[in-house]
């Protein structure tokens, strides 16, 4: 049976290292990212995503965190994003489709995110990936392991 979720938060942001906006559906295009982010590139985290299940462990220690508020640019629910192997792909929508390509990261300064937050769990619990194929994406489409 497929590893199934869903997409909580589709999100942008002008800066780096600073909170993104839901903008609820946005287009992924292949070999960039998310259309009008910052971090969108011809490198290998091209997409960041943090499951909804990491950001309500901040949540329970007293943040008040919006989807977007850890510069992930798309928020899951329901799979366990760090257990998956690197170069698994993941189908959201009906199109387009990712590879995971890093889990976590390392911050070398505290980012804007974490003066304002308190804490960042991006780097321990993010995933980042590239974009194989295009396609729309909005809040409420599911997210699918389609290969690992």
């Amino acid at each position: 049976m497929p590893i199934k979720g869903k997409i909580l938060g589709v999100n942008i942001s002008q800066g780096k290292g600073t909170k993104k906006r839901n903008a609820r559906r946005c287009e992924l295009l292949k070999d960039y990212g998310l259309k009008g982010d910052a971090h969108g590139g011809q490198w290998h985290r091209q997409v960041s995503l943090l499951a909804n299940e990491s950001i309500e462990k901040m949540r329970q220690k007293g943040l008040k965190a919006a989807y977007g508020d850890f510069a992930e640019n798309i928020t899951t629910e329901g799979i366990d994003l760090m257990s998956l192997p690197i170069a698994t792909t993941l189908r959201i929508g009906r199109e387009a489709i990712l590879r995971m390509t890093q889990k976590g990261k390392e911050c070398h300064d505290r980012c804007a995110i974490y003066y304002q937050m308190g804490d960042c769990v991006m780097p321990r619990e993010g995933v980042f990936a590239e974009v194989l194929h295009s396609g729309q994406i909005a809040v409420g489409d599911s997210i699918e392991v389609t290969g690992e």
